[in-house]
């Protein structure tokens, strides 16, 4: 017998996929949002366009959680103008050391023309070494199959980030095929 009795409210994540290739960057994001075993919403928009169209951010986690996250990125972005990977480090060194920044919820994916960032609060800003990220609960689903589409196909970026979010989504139960998609070429 399985004990049902996950903290409140029992959110799970979501699945969340940036991916570059021939200098187009795309970042992709299911829309559904759970509460325990419950689907509450099923197009939610987990992917935002920032700076100008310059920065593209998706997120999982709480909502809440990641809007206050991408409220200060973008205070960082206007800070530090075409400087993502000094945004995105001073965002995390303020989550990590803030007293109610730190208690937030939420991972993020952040990309530019030129680069892809995962950011936690726990102090990592990671660049992947392949050109593809991943977030959430599907995420790894995502990521392994874009790393098998990136090396081994002619696929664009955008094309590689649906099938990847395709794939997620027959697999992992938190995540949907209602996507938003952005894109920066």
């Amino acid at each position: 017998m399985t004990n049902d009795t996950t903290p409140s409210p029992g959110w799970h994540g979501t699945t969340i996929i940036a991916v570059r290739k021939n200098g187009r960057t795309v970042i992709a994001g299911d829309g559904q949002v759970s509460m325990g075993p419950t689907i509450v919403k099923g197009a939610a928009r987990k992917v935002r366009v920032l700076a100008g169209g310059k920065v593209l951010a998706g997120f999982a986690g709480a909502t809440a959680d990641a809007f206050t996250l991408i409220e200060r990125l973008e205070a960082k972005l206007e800070q530090y103008p075409d400087q993502l990977a000094r945004a995105c480090v001073d965002l995390a060194k303020d989550w990590r050391t803030d007293r109610y920044l730190r208690r937030l919820e939420a991972m993020l994916l952040v990309a530019d023309r030129n680069s892809i960032f995962t950011v936690t609060g726990v102090g990592d800003v990671l660049e992947p070494e392949h050109g593809v990220a991943a977030v959430g609960s599907g995420g790894n689903y995502a990521l392994s199959a874009a790393r098998a589409l990136i090396e081994n196909t002619d696929l664009d970026a955008e094309t590689i980030a649906r099938r990847s979010m395709a794939l997620a989504a027959e697999i992992c139960v938190y995540t949907n095929g209602n996507l938003t998609v952005e894109t920066l070429d």
